[in-house]
């Protein structure tokens, strides 16, 4: 590692768009940033790093003008600026894709991307094939086809949501553009056409400050970044400069020795504990059998839309019209609801954990007790200090970095937020876990925390069923990966054939050779694997 800047040189430099000095900011006696500094040059893609609660989103709110900073001093091309809101930091060319979309989903694409700032004719009145026009324009400059601007938002995958929620920024021409886990729902080929443009936009002059667990994207696409550790800026280098585990170093104060922990041993004659025979039905299942035994995880992966995500809710209950049969411990369970789901055993792990996962504006106890309440309570009344004993306990067990388990869940960095998610279920008597990926938007240390945790539900006999769209995740953790195409099974990879280059391969239906000379399994689908 050369050239770290460990605290940017003081003064206004020449070329530099955004001057961050002192930034304070507490909520609640918590401490989110302490005297941070950060710079921005004009035209260059700059990351933004740090674990969950290093203060990476609150510096981004106080630059969006959605929090104001205790102490601290901001300048915009030099001058000195100060934002009462949103609206007056979008004024002054400040635009960001927050973590949390905030899109209207009963309004189309267009109305959406152009919110604020509709184009008019003479009477004042909205021009609508003007606005369409103009949202076509910003599609075909980042070569997106699928997109209709006259879809509602309700219609949308997680992604394409993402994606509307990029447009809103990009329409309104910023200086300054903020992405927030911007490409965590996106695809490979989307998060490359979405920096060819940003590039196009660096090189206009527009800055780009951009925050990612995706360190693959971060090397890729990134010219600077900056390391945040407990609210303090650590570090300034250049994206070559630096290896990976210096910049992992940085972030935690220390080194992570091992990205995955050991694997649970999963006995040769265990018993299925899930078994899914000629599953067909939802959006987009078609003739699914597999099975997940007691302390083993299985991984489901494929291109995107291949009907991952389906089967997962499908498994959880969200679907009412299925053939087939499900079997949990050999007894055939009829699902339909996630209340049935729950009662089987059976719990989700959402992909959206702010609307799906989570009530945000409820406290950290409400949200960890609430699957569980009755289980804290007498005659239909709740024990208090039964249910804060439970929460305190989870707390501790997860790590979760809360000032007080009062404060409202929205209140809490992404990470925090998806221990919760996980917190409500362990006291639920659940024996099969279904993760729909988990650590989207995840720093490494939080990462690793959740690889642990699926370790060690798989050590007390638990079975995990994991989608994610990260393939280090399902070589370090599956026991066995199933291949999804077109809504059904079509390859299993075990053992040393469990590689990127394979899982990629059998996605594309292309045959690769493994180490032990085989090129994945077709999937039996009457078999129990």
């Amino acid at each position: 590692m050369t050239s770290v800047e460990t605290s940017p040189a003081k003064g206004t430099e020449a070329g530099v768009l955004l001057e961050a000095r002192g930034i304070s900011k507490s909520f609640g006696g918590v401490h989110a940033l302490s005297e941070a500094d950060f710079i921005c040059r004009e035209g260059e893609i700059h990351a933004l790093l740090g674990a969950n609660g290093a203060g990476k989103s609150t510096l981004v709110k106080i630059l969006s003008g959605v929090h104001q900073p205790d102490a601290g001093t901001i300048r915009i091309a030099g001058e000195e600026a100060t934002f009462s809101g949103p609206a007056d930091a979008a004024a002054k060319g400040v635009a960001t894709v927050f973590q949390e979309l905030s899109l209207f989903t009963h309004l189309s694409v267009a109305q959406n991307i152009m919110i604020g700032h509709e184009p008019t004719g003479a009477l004042g009145q909205i021009n609508r094939k003007h606005m369409r026009a103009t949202v076509k324009g910003l599609f075909e400059n980042l070569g997106i086809t699928h997109l209709d601007p006259e879809a509602l938002i309700s219609e949308l995958s997680l992604a394409d949501r993402q994606l509307v929620e990029i447009f809103k920024a990009l329409s309104r021409r910023p200086r300054l553009l903020i992405l927030d886990e911007g490409t965590s729902a996106l695809g490979r080929k989307e998060v490359e056409r979405l920096f060819e443009l940003l590039r196009k936009l660096a090189k206009s002059g527009t800055s780009v400050v951009f925050i990612s667990h995706r360190m693959s994207e971060i090397r890729e696409f990134v010219d600077r970044m900056s390391i945040f550790r407990n609210g303090r800026h650590v570090a300034s280098v250049n994206a070559s400069e630096c290896s990976d585990e210096e910049i992992v170093e940085m972030m935690l104060g220390e080194r992570v020795e091992r990205a995955f922990p050991q694997r649970n041993v999963v006995a040769a004659d265990a018993r299925p504990l899930l078994e899914v025979d000629h599953l067909s039905g939802g959006t987009r299942i078609n003739d699914v059998s597999f099975s997940v035994r007691r302390g083993e995880v299985v991984g489901i992966a494929g291109l995107e839309g291949q009907g991952q995500g389906e089967l997962l809710l499908a498994l959880f209950g969200a679907y009412r019209r299925l053939t087939g049969e499900i079997r949990v411990d050999g007894k055939p369970v009829r699902l339909g609801t996630p209340w049935r789901a729950k009662k089987a055993g059976i719990v989700l792990i959402p992909e959206d954990r702010k609307t799906e996962g989570l009530i945000l504006p409820m406290s950290v106890r409400e949200n960890i007790s609430f699957a569980t309440l009755p289980k804290y309570g007498s005659f239909g009344f709740v024990l208090p200090a039964r249910e804060r004993a439970f929460v305190e306990e989870m707390i501790a067990r997860l790590s979760v970095r809360v000032g007080s388990m009062e404060q409202p869940a929205r209140s809490l960095s992404g990470g925090n937020q998806q221990k919760l998610v996980i917190a409500k279920w362990l006291d639920a008597g659940s024996d099969i876990f279904l993760f729909y990926d988990p650590t989207r938007g995840i720093d490494v240390g939080t990462k690793h925390a959740f690889y642990e945790l699926i370790t060690d539900l798989t050590k007390q006999g638990k079975a995990v069923v994991l989608y994610t769209t990260e393939p280090v995740e399902l070589i370090g953790l599956c026991h066995r990966v199933l291949i999804m195409d077109d809504g059904a099974m079509v390859t299993e990879l075990t053992g040393a054939d469990i590689t990127e280059e394979n899982i990629l391969a059998a996605s594309l239906g292309l045959k690769r050779k493994a180490p032990n000379g085989s090129a994945g399994s077709p999937v039996n689908r009457g078999a129990r694997p």
